[in-house]
């Protein structure tokens, strides 16, 4: 199944219904994704293009700081951010 696939954005959203929703609601939310993302491309003409395992948190990156930031907050830290430009994760 593609939801058991690691470092898709598949999995990932796997991973985060599942936490949420349980596996049956995730197996079934998976597969209605897999048939829209297919109908799309076969609408459209196009080829599947794969977001990869951290679509999610790119896309809220800024939320995800700022959340964290204030739980760091809450615990009495004090939080400087210095954003790092061109590290490679390799």
């Amino acid at each position: 199944m593609a939801g058991h696939l690691k470092n898709t954005y598949f999995s990932a959203q796997y991973s985060r219904i599942a936490a949420r929703r349980g596996k049956n609601r995730a197996t079934v939310a998976v597969a209605h994704a897999i048939l829209t993302i297919v109908y799309q491309m076969l609408k459209a003409n196009v080829l599947y293009q794969e977001l990869g395992l951290d679509f999610f948190e790119q896309r809220r990156k800024n939320e995800i700081v700022k959340k964290s930031i204030k739980r760091l907050e809450a615990f009495g830290y004090t939080v400087t951010i210095d954003q790092q430009i061109g590290i490679s994760t390799a």
